[in-house]
């Protein structure tokens, strides 16, 4: 990837966000900058960064949980910048889905060095698009809102997990398994009967006739796909 690559930095110090868009800025990067979460957030959404550079302590919210958000619609690269030096924390970051961990205080010119690999490693696919929409239906996996005609729907904590898992592969199917896996855990693989409960909910909530499906399409004895686009 050409060094007219874009980073957004995710920091509550702009002392530290001045330093990184300077530095990033004489390599020839675009620059952006969040001083909180969820503005780090809205940034990523809004503007398709091509990696992220993260600190941990935010005021509004756990970096951790910014790069598990983010993590739910995007794979472009996140560098986590933070003082926390625990190994702890570094194994919780990367199982998170960051990219790689640097503690400050930091050295630039190793900084720039990992900044460099991460995009070279970038995968072309990583951008992916925040919202999904399917006629009237939205799935806005950034702010995870979902609606229909232009009204939002109030979706439990399993059926919108359900309905986005399914929003992240538009088309394909996935497996009673490996919803049941992903969103109940490894012990409830077997529990089908926990999903066609909330599959059945987000029908009726969608006004999604399972006889002639809009959204959801059941693949008996598999799965879910949800409609393309």
């Amino acid at each position: 990837m050409s060094q007219t690559a874009t980073i957004l930095v995710i920091d509550d110090e702009p002392q530290i966000r001045k330093f990184l868009r300077i530095s990033l800025a004489s390599q020839g990067y675009k620059v952006l900058e969040a001083g909180t979460g969820s503005e780090g957030l809205t940034q990523a959404a809004l503007n398709k960064p091509d990696l992220l550079v993260l600190d941990l302590g935010l005021p509004d919210m756990d970096g951790q949980d910014v790069l598990s958000q983010f993590r739910e619609w995007s794979a472009v690269p996140v560098l986590v910048l933070s003082v926390r030096a625990s190994e702890g924390e570094k194994v919780r970051a990367l199982d998170s889905g960051a990219n790689d961990y640097v503690t400050k205080p930091f050295g630039i010119q190793e900084f720039l060095a990992r900044i460099r690999a991460l995009l070279r490693q970038a995968p072309e696919s990583g951008k992916v698009e925040a919202a999904l929409v399917i006629g009237p239906l939205t799935v806005d996996l950034a702010y995870r809102r979902v609606s229909l005609d232009g009204v939002e729907v109030a979706l439990t904590r399993k059926e919108y997990a359900v309905l986005a898992q399914l929003a992240r592969h538009p088309g394909r199917v996935i497996t009673q398994q490996q919803l049941l896996k992903d969103i109940w855990g490894p012990t409830h693989v077997e529990d089908t009967h926990y999903l066609r409960i909330v599959v059945g909910h987000l029908r009726q909530k969608l006004a999604d006739d399972p006889a002639a499906p809009r959204f959801i399409v059941t693949e008996a004895g598999v799965g879910y796909r949800l409609m393309e686009g």
